[in-house]
């Protein structure tokens, strides 16, 4: 079956959304402790605030996980689809 074929069932967005939305809150999480760890356990949050969101970052932060979750998402469920 191509992946054309694929995607137009309502099975395989199921699955992308079980296989994405876990794969983007561990890529968040990820990266926030690799960013700010120290300020995390510290709980200056102010200053994760600032290193990761304050000003046009937080547009850069989310686009990134947000992109290379649906691509992640969509090749494991494509290549597990039959």
């Amino acid at each position: 079956m191509s992946f054309l074929e694929k995607i137009k069932q309502p099975i395989f967005w199921t699955n992308f959304l079980k296989v994405a939305i876990p794969f983007f809150i561990v890529v968040t999480l990820v990266s926030l402790f690799m960013n700010s760890w120290r300020d995390i356990f510290a709980g200056d949050f102010a200053k994760v605030n600032e290193v990761n969101f304050s000003g046009e970052k937080w547009k850069s932060f989310w686009a990134i996980k947000i992109v290379i979750s649906f691509i992640y998402g969509l090749y494991v469920t494509n290549k597990n689809t039959k």
